[in-house]
């Protein structure tokens, strides 16, 4: 199911909240901020029908100490996806207080 994913399946959630299911199996509460294609990250010879590698970056709306690890997400088109590898990032610049994450799909 990961290899079906692109990022117009996250696009239409950015501002929005979602219940990020933790490997633990209790939900945080998150908002996807941004959906960014990487063109320049595609393999030189992978087949253009291939989906251009993306990423999406989320901010926790509640105070966590997760850091990494495979998440469930629901999305509209595609109901529960599982096994979504989510990281930590740092604040940078940010509110240190809060909890920003990453997902990337090569």
């Amino acid at each position: 199911m990961l290899d079906r994913l692109e990022a117009k399946h996250f696009a239409p959630l950015i501002d929005q909240p979602h219940q990020l299911t933790l490997p633990n199996g209790h939900a945080l509460a998150v908002r996807i901020d941004s959906v960014r294609e990487q063109p320049l990250a595609r393999m030189p010879d992978a087949p253009a029908d291939r989906r251009l590698p993306f990423s999406v970056t989320l901010t926790a709306l509640e105070p966590t100490d997760f850091v990494d690890g495979l998440c469930a997400l629901e999305l509209p088109e595609l109901g529960c996806v599982r096994d979504i590898g989510i990281g930590r990032m740092a604040a940078l610049g940010r509110d240190h207080a809060g909890a920003y994450f990453q997902i990337v799909f090569n």
